[in-house]
């Protein structure tokens, strides 16, 4: 029995990943960086104009909106600078990773990135 359950519940995840990979819609792609402390704020700016510059370049996508974080609650675990990607589907989203200019903002950003914490999904309508 327990056989049985273990192959149905694999069967739905391999199902359910499947259909998430193939979902089109508004894909959101956030991206939170913290920076090295050997990093001067002026190279710390220059990734942050570098990252933002990709829109516009990368067409796959379509909006991009960032900025620094001032929340008051004091819960970013040293993430300062938070940027959203939006794009029409996870092939957009594996292009934009390939391209060549994220590919060299990537190269900026590497000598002065300490962490960074990346999400993915697909805008949930309010119901």
């Amino acid at each position: 029995m327990k056989k049985q359950i273990l192959i149905l519940l694999a069967v739905a995840f391999s199902i359910n990943a499947a259909i998430a990979q193939n979902r089109v819609g508004e894909l959101k792609h956030i991206v939170l960086f913290t920076f090295k402390a050997t990093s001067t704020p002026k190279e710390v700016e220059n990734v942050a104009k570098t990252f933002a510059a990709l829109y516009g370049k990368a067409p796959q996508v379509k909006k991009m909106e960032w900025g620094i974080n001032m929340s008051p609650e004091h819960l970013d675990q040293g993430f300062t600078h938070c940027f959203t990607l939006t794009f029409n589907s996870e092939k957009d989203l594996a292009e934009y990773q390939q391209n060549p200019d994220h590919k060299a903002f990537q190269a900026i950003l590497k000598p002065h990135m300490d962490k960074v914490f990346v999400v993915d999904y697909f805008v949930e309508p309010n119901k």
